[in-house]
């Protein structure tokens, strides 16, 4: 890759936490197609629609620490409830001609796999590896086939993950025309676009490519890279998008007061959007204290480990739609008389985002926003039979559910994480390690485990047990006819 790792992750240094309880979505929530329409009209001509829905870091060990909290331990999701489940296994390559394997991805290549169907290198947005050329994307795949699309995130709209589904550029940094030539955290220099430039012949950068792109809903944080001015020219960014026919919508009120057929732009946030849950005054993960005679000899001493603590609402939640509410808002503006049918992405992206600052409580938080987006998934699916819904995550995570009392505090010597531990009073009544070691850096690092998929009943006969996840593409590609 033609940038350090350290700017894999500033790109999640701007998040927030926060929040209220799960909603449940009927079909009253969606205009129907109607269903009895769908019934009428034969198959092969009936519309088709595909529904991603992403967790971003949406591993099993985030899936089963949110269900523990929200739901108990016999509890379930409501992506437990879906039929099918199978098993991803994530790709990744240096970025050279070469091509060997990496065995950890980041959010940027992993969503190009599934934008693409292509495997490239960490840091690029929907182009190859070493020769940088431009992939093809199912958005712009849908567009040409007459396809309505939309891409809602609860991360900036310019962020990996929903770039590499309308942008291509060489570095997922070059969020905005002032972020394009020589990328650097303080002194540090990270990447850079020159390439891509339009003065050299490029697109520009991720937030002029989105604003000129033919996506139909764009929702999510990023009203910092719409700012500045375009390159070379006299306008922001912002009204580049607004010139293509977009519909620009700041807040909550402004996105549900939106005329019905309007192209929506929503930025709500500078960055990232603030997360629904957070730990205990704004606790995080922390490191076990041993005792200086521990210090001497690990078989001495004891050790003191992080009080116990409970999640909460994290009041700056309040000031941002909910993802719920940007996934029905999409929904019914894709919808609406659309006889081709739609693509629509949706990630709960700080799942990994507080993950990345050892903050269980909001990665909980977040998961359960994931989860009442699928709810609205599956209640439209049931007045528009013809939908795939796919749930899965990009890569996994660095938070570990372990023992809240260890399998050897028996022994007469302190037993402690070398890592930084939160431990979480769950609402029934019990205890909940997470552990996080994957570093001794300010964040963590991604992991190289497969991640977990979902599909409705669409998916039967269509998703395997197991799969690579370029192979999802083909999937969605295939089932929209494109």
């Amino acid at each position: 890759m033609n940038s350090p790792s350290l700017a894999l992750l500033t790109a999640v240094l701007l998040c927030a936490t926060a929040g209220p309880a799960m909603s449940t979505s009927t079909t009253d929530d969606i205009p129907s197609h109607t269903t009895a329409q769908a019934a009428t009209v034969p198959a092969q001509e009936r519309p088709r629609n595909v529904i991603l829905l992403i967790g971003d870091g949406m591993d099993e060990q985030q899936i089963t620490i949110a269900r523990n909290y929200l739901k108990g331990a016999s509890g379930e999701l409501v992506m437990d409830g879906m039929p099918l489940r199978s098993a991803v296994q994530i790709l990744t390559v240096e970025d050279s001609t070469e091509g060997r394997a990496v065995y950890v991805a980041d959010s940027a290549n992993t969503a190009t796999s599934l934008a693409t169907g292509a495997v490239t290198s960490r840091g690029r947005i929907a182009t190859t590896a070493g020769s940088d050329e431009r992939l093809t994307t199912i958005v712009e795949l849908a567009s040409a086939a007459g396809l309505r699309s939309g891409l809602v995130t609860t991360a900036s709209v310019t962020d990996a993950t929903a770039a590499a589904f309308a942008a291509h550029i060489n570095f997922r940094l070059c969020e905005n025309p002032q972020s394009m030539v020589n990328v650097s955290y303080g002194d540090i220099p990270l990447g850079d676009c020159t390439q891509h430039l339009k003065a050299n012949g490029g697109k520009g950068s991720i937030s002029e490519q989105l604003a000129e792109s033919t996506l139909h809903v764009l929702l999510g944080g990023g009203e910092k890279h719409f700012a500045p001015n375009i390159e070379g020219g006299a306008i922001s960014v912002a009204e580049l998008a607004r010139r293509n026919g977009f519909t620009l919508v700041e807040d909550e009120a402004a996105l549900l007061a939106a005329k019905p057929d309007a192209r929506l732009l929503g930025l709500f946030a500078p960055s990232t959007l603030p997360v629904r849950l957070q730990g205990e005054n704004a606790r995080e993960a922390e490191a076990p204290d041993p005792s200086l005679l521990n210090h001497v000899h690990p078989y001495l001493g004891d050790v003191t480990l992080p009080q116990p603590m409970r999640c909460e609402p994290n009041p700056a939640f309040a000031t941002v739609p909910s993802l719920k509410t940007m996934t029905d808002a999409a929904l019914r503006h894709l919808s609406l008389d659309n006889s081709r049918g739609f693509f629509l992405m949706v990630e709960s992206a700080s799942i990994d985002k507080q993950a990345h600052e050892r903050k269980p409580c909001g990665s909980i938080g977040e998961l359960e926003q994931l989860d009442e987006a699928l709810a609205s998934a599956l209640a439209f699916a049931r007045t528009a039979p013809d939908t795939l819904i796919l749930v899965t995550a990009d890569h996994s995570q660095a938070a570990q559910l372990i023992p809240y009392h260890s399998l050897f505090a028996a022994y007469p010597i302190p037993t402690y994480t070398p890592g930084k531990l939160a431990r979480i009073i769950t609402p029934e009544g019990s205890h909940m390690s997470v552990n996080y070691a994957t570093t001794n850096f300010m964040m963590e690092e991604h992991t190289g485990a497969a991640v977990p998929l979902f599909s409705n009943a669409q998916g039967q006969g269509r998703v395997p047990p197991y799969l690579r996840q370029p192979e999802l593409f083909a999937i969605m590609r295939d089932y929209l006819r494109l």
